[in-house]
């Protein structure tokens, strides 16, 4: 799931004052009943251009008669509407992200005592780090969210919404619990409140938590497209995969901005695309791309998707086009893995490479990568470092991503009964591994291949085949493989 962004406009807004439009009670007194001006108005308006043709030496000044009804107001700048984004919780556009950094930078270099500048400003740097996966961001964000602390109005759910927003962000899930649940004590109908929860208490693995959580912004924001964009995921990570679908379909249809529709056209191509279904995944990734050309985690998408259809030169541009504009630590073990299928080991290291390199200045900046770290010292580097990595972010963190990659760790080190107990609790819904996860479920299969017990292993291994048959360049092969040589199981005769 994407990061929840923290305020709300109402709240936001420094120098609205709620006025009537220019139009003072004078003003209103020379209104009819319904709504025109009167008689005496229009004369007026028939003598001026008289007048003005008169003295305007023969240039007639033409004026356009008068419906009684307002001037529309003119359309919001790109800061106006990027302020609106972050502080409703709902993604901005990249240029408008950049045009409310630089007003509000300007604003606060005049006024450093405005507190809710200073919150809007944190929740921009984070939406914009977001977007880019610029860890730099994180150290701005947070310097101007606590100085929103220390000089805005005394319970600034704004600021602490906006450091739930960037602990989720930079995977602190402790922390985004601790400033979530402070912004809800502070303002308790604010509905970006519980929605950062939702994302702090899944990372803890807490679903419970992230129902409740979710019941409370459903209930305070009905039918809202960023409410229902949460849902999908919340939906998606029970195993209610239709349910998920129709979500994020309902959430794209209705979005307000194309920066908000493209956001939630990505999350339905990554759903397609783990539901098996590449070709509706690559159309939902190319729309996105149409609407938002800075939706790089679409552009990424893209290319999982052509690389299961077998078209792995474009899968390749897509992949080095996303990662130019996003060096996302994800991507680049994707693309990685897409290599070493391909049997290009040389371009696969430069990119595991290069992950290292972002996950280290990431965590210079205040990120925890040991999740990504840990799965790739996994599979490509060292298994004993993954497995602690992973075990100290177990302690901190145990969410079902990473029960998962500690069992693969454990089984890449060799301890496959301990590896066993973690892969169970990543799949096995009672305990708390509802997401129904090809990836996952493969993980567990193998590891019980290890351990001999023949009829699970088929089982879980023939299960991720059928969630997404498409789930991994590397991994698909490996599961059709060790499926082959377990055979089909035996046929038993009537009892004797």
């Amino acid at each position: 799931m994407n990061g929840t962004k923290a305020m709300d406009t109402t709240d936001a807004a420094d120098g609205a004052d709620g006025g009537d439009g220019g139009e003072g009670e004078d003003a209103g007194r020379m209104r009819t009943g319904d709504g025109r001006r009167p008689r005496r108005g229009r004369r007026v308006l028939i003598a001026s251009v008289a007048a003005a043709a008169v003295l305007g030496g023969g240039a007639l000044v033409l004026l356009a008669p008068w419906d009684g009804r307002e001037a529309p107001p003119p359309a919001p700048g790109p800061a106006a509407l990027a302020r609106g984004a972050v502080t409703t919780g709902v993604p901005a556009a990249l240029p408008d992200l950049a045009a409310l950094i630089g007003d509000r930078e300007t604003h606060l270099r005049a006024h450093p005592r405005d507190g809710v500048s200073w919150a809007v400003l944190g929740a921009a740097y984070v939406e914009q780090g977001r977007r880019t996966a610029d860890a730099a961001n994180w150290p701005k964000a947070e310097q101007a969210l606590r100085t929103s602390l220390k000089t805005g109005p005394g319970r600034n759910p704004q600021a602490l919404e906006g450091l739930a927003a960037l602990a989720v962000a930079r995977r602190d899930f402790p922390a985004a619990k601790k400033w979530g649940e402070s912004a809800v004590k502070a303002a308790p109908k604010r509905w970006t409140a519980h929605a950062v929860l939702v994302d702090a208490y899944t990372g803890l693995g807490d679903g419970k938590g992230a129902g409740r959580a979710l019941d409370k912004v459903l209930e305070l924001r009905p039918g809202a497209p960023a409410a229902g964009a949460l849902a999908a995921g919340v939906y998606w990570d029970r195993g209610w995969r239709e349910d998920a679908a129709a979500r994020i379909s309902d959430a794209a249809a209705s979005a307000g901005t194309p920066a908000e529709r493209a956001a939630y056209l990505e999350q339905a191509g990554r759903l397609a695309f783990e539901r098996g279904d590449r070709e509706e995944a690559l159309r939902f990734f190319q729309e996105a791309l149409r609407t938002d050309p800075d939706q790089r985690a679409a552009q990424a998408g893209q290319g999982r998707a052509l690389a299961a259809l077998g078209r792995t030169t474009e899968a390749l541009s897509a992949y080095q086009a996303a990662l130019a504009k996003r060096p996302s630590p994800p991507y680049a073990m994707e693309l990685g893995e897409l290599y070493e299928s391909l049997g290009l080991g040389q371009a696969a290291r430069v990119e595991y490479d290069l992950l290292r390199e972002r996950a280290r200045d990431a965590e210079e900046a205040g990120a925890n990568e040991a999740l990504t770290l840990g799965r790739l010292e996994a599979d490509h580097g060292d298994p004993a470092e993954a497995v602690r990595l992973l075990r100290v972010e177990w302690g901190r963190q145990p969410g079902t991503a990473v029960a998962d990659a500690l069992g693969w760790a454990l089984h890449r080190t060799g301890e496959d009964e301990e590896a066993l107990e973690f892969a169970t609790i990543a799949t096995d819904g009672d305990k708390g591994g509802g997401v129904r996860s090809a990836l996952h479920v493969f993980h567990r299969g193998v590891i019980e291949r290890a351990l001999e017990r023949t009829g699970p292993a088929r089982r879980h291994l023939r299960e991720a085949l059928t969630l997404n048959p498409y789930f991994s360049p590397l991994r698909v092969p490996e599961a059709k493989r060790l499926l082959a040589e377990l055979g089909e199981p035996p046929v038993e005769g009537p009892p004797g």
